[in-house]
């Protein structure tokens, strides 16, 4: 059972950072804002996600466990409300979306 454990948490894990260098890669090659924060908020937050699960594998039943478990949920809550107040912002201060060339 314990071999389990330890392929499903190393398996989260290196998933997790999978996804965390993925969105940081989509951070710098995204055109615009709005992609850029669509692409980055996405990986973060799954990424992260993952990383905290584990994490949470690899520490076992435990007060460790607790705390990753609720900054999960904090991170599950923030990130996407970030990301919105974000986006409702830049489109509120008049910051338009990328278009294509050939879509103008």
């Amino acid at each position: 059972m314990e071999t389990v454990i330890a392929v499903l948490s190393w398996f989260c894990l290196v998933t997790g950072s999978a996804f965390a260098i993925i969105g940081g890669i989509g951070l710098l090659r995204l055109p615009d804002f709005y992609t850029r924060m669509h692409g980055g908020g996405i990986t973060d937050t799954l990424g992260a996600g993952l990383i905290m699960v584990g994490l949470s594998l690899q520490a076992g039943l435990s007060l460790i466990t607790v705390k990753l478990l609720l900054i999960l949920v904090f991170s599950l809550v923030a990130s996407p409300t970030a990301g919105y107040a974000l986006a409702k912002s830049a489109r509120t201060h008049g910051l338009e979306p990328w278009k294509r060339e050939d879509d103008r």
